[in-house]
């Protein structure tokens, strides 16, 4: 039986997440005052039929539009508050009601369209046009286009869009639904309205802490180690919306070195010293965070890397290169996809190669020598990176196939690792591949430790884009090609 905190001392502290609906409540409980078409109390939080019955008259409500400005923003922020009210179970009944019940009207886009056909003249044509598209247009999308003239309701919409991607994987109505809010917020979320700003040790503790939270590539360990990460030889830079001036919608973290950084571990080493940055000659990206999961697949990272490098160059003019310190997430589980399907015809291990890492194994009569069973199990080893004679087998295979992963495996014309169709997107070329970049657990786990570094050229930008993007063509040192030669 769980034991029950007996003080307010012995009570967890409010999350993050919490702290910010528990505002978002308070902030909208005041606007939702004066509206004057209040349909009850609140909804029980599963939001059984009879309540999702009286939460359709205040959706239409809201479509209906009575009264002013003030009475529109209430009523707004009413049905806001409901959703908020409700748990996983009322919120996906409401989402469905919203998605279900407020979409397309068929009959009235069949009517709009007879118009248009009959339409005799350019003018009458041009109306027809115009009516045509607001039949188009469902009525869920002006109900929620009213949250942006709310209090941090835009990010409310981002956070509603995150749900939907999650419950839209299986539900049709719920992907609809993204689709339509996804249309809307990459209107207002064109980079001409983002906002780039350094982030110091200075910003808000607020905003300090959601860097801790959001943080998806290197785990912060914590307050000094953030603290490290913003000291004078780094930089973190973050892209903001002017409705959500508090809220980072993707940030970069930089280390101002000398020379290109080959591991993870030693670039965040705590001991390190600091290092005059004046005297840097190279600026390492080696994290990028989205930190808002209902902005995906809205790009703006381009823009913020071409933006930092401008900001870079002007603070810092003895830097002549820009690069990354990147992980490579998908290899790992490749890796162990293409081995599992060898076969004798097919096999991405060489046979000298096969029976190399069979030698390492304590039995190799017990564990075949196949590709599946003999790498696998030894990259599955504790500590297997620690082990010298295992390094010496392993390390060039690991190289190669490496290699081979990020530039031959695609996922059409693209490649099929997403760090890396990222940063070849946005005009970088694949620099250096580095042994053992990153030995933390996640490192060894997504990568066998490898990292990768992807070197932004400044003249060379724009035409590896267009290669990339148009033809699928990587543009790839010859560091990097050469171990796509076999080891033996």
């Amino acid at each position: 039986m769980t034991q029950l905190p007996t003080s307010l001392e012995e009570q967890p502290p409010p999350s993050l997440f919490d702290r910010t609906m528990e505002n978002l409540r308070s902030a909208w409980r005041d606007i939702a005052a004066f509206s004057r078409e209040a349909v009850g109390a609140m909804p029980r939080p599963h939001l059984p039929r009879e309540d999702a019955d009286r939460l359709r008259v205040q959706m239409q409500a809201c479509l209906a539009g009575r009264g002013g400005e003030v009475s529109a923003r209430a009523r707004a922020a009413e049905l806001g508050r409901t959703y908020l009210s409700l748990d996983s179970t009322g919120r996906r009944n409401f989402l469905t009601i919203l998605s279900r019940d407020f979409d397309v009207d068929r009959a009235t886009v069949d009517q709009a369209v007879d118009a248009f056909h009959k339409a005799s003249d350019p003018v009458l044509r041009g109306k027809a046009e115009r009516k045509l598209r607001e039949a188009l247009e469902p009525g869920r999308m002006r109900l929620l286009t009213q949250f942006n003239g709310l209090p941090e309701g835009v990010k409310f919409l981002v956070d509603m869009r995150a749900q939907l991607l999650e419950w839209g994987a299986e539900d049709p109505l719920m992907a609809a639904l993204e689709a339509d809010l996804k249309t809307l917020l990459k209107n207002w979320f064109d980079v001409g309205f983002l906002e780039l700003r350094r982030i110091t040790w200075d910003s808000p503790a607020a905003l300090l802490e959601k860097l801790i939270a959001y943080e998806a590539v290197h785990a912060i360990r914590g307050w000094q180690d953030l603290k490290d990460r913003l000291d004078s030889d780094r930089r973190c830079f973050a892209f903001f919306h002017p409705r959500m001036p508090d809220e980072p919608l993707i940030f970069v973290e930089v280390a101002l070195v000398s020379g290109m950084s080959d591991n993870v571990q030693t670039l965040l080493d705590e001991a390190a010293p600091v290092q005059d940055p004046h005297t840097a000659d190279t600026a390492i990206f080696y994290s990028i965070s989205n930190a808002q999961k209902g902005l995906a697949g809205i790009s703006f990272g381009n823009f913020l890397i071409k933006r930092v490098v401008d900001s870079l160059t002007a603070e810092f003019p003895k830097l002549k290169y820009f690069a990354t310190l990147s992980p490579i997430p998908g290899f790992r589980r490749w890796l162990d996809a293409e081995t599992a399907a060898a076969s004798d015809d097919g096999d991405i291990l060489t046979t000298a190669e096969r029976v190399r890492i069979a030698d390492l194994l304590t039995d190799p009569d017990t564990v075949p020598p196949d590709a599946a069973g003999g790498l696998a199990t030894v990259l599955d080893r504790p500590d297997w990176y620690r082990d010298d004679a295992i390094v010496k087998v392993v390390k060039p295979i690991l190289m190669r196939l490496c290699a081979t992963y990020l530039i031959e495996a695609k996922a059409g014309r693209r490649a099929r690792d997403p760090v890396a169709h990222f940063h070849l997107s946005n005009g970088a070329r694949m620099e250096r591949l580095n042994w053992l970049g990153d030995t933390s657990d996640n490192g060894l786990r997504q990568s066998a430790g490898m990292m990768i570094n992807y070197r932004y050229k400044l003249a060379d930008i724009e035409s590896n884009h267009e290669a990339y993007t148009g033809e699928g063509n990587i543009n790839v040192s010859s560091y990097v090609r050469a171990h796509l030669k076999s080891t033996g």
